[in-house]
């Protein structure tokens, strides 16, 4: 039997996550530093995507997959004066 991952990159725990505190996507961004999942899951729920660049996927290597986040940004501090 072939397993089901209900984590990231599943699209179904981001619903239930936004459901559970009552946000909409149009409201929502993903924020993360893998595009093999978080970015990825971002958008597979519909989501904006932020990706930052001080965690496992460099800037080098957004380039080799086939889908983009909406942003990217050098630190999560470079996202900071967004929400403010």
């Amino acid at each position: 039997v072939e397993p089901y991952f209900v984590g990231k990159p599943n699209p179904r725990m981001m619903r239930s996550a936004r459901n559970q505190i009552e946000a909409h996507s149009e409201t929502t961004v993903m924020i993360g530093d893998r595009m093999d999942t978080d970015v990825l899951s971002g958008l597979e729920a519909g989501l904006r995507t932020f990706l930052v660049l001080t965690g496992s996927t460099p800037a080098s290597a957004v380039d080799r997959f086939p889908f983009r986040p909406t942003e990217v940004f050098d630190s999560i501090a470079d996202i900071v004066p967004l929400v403010t």
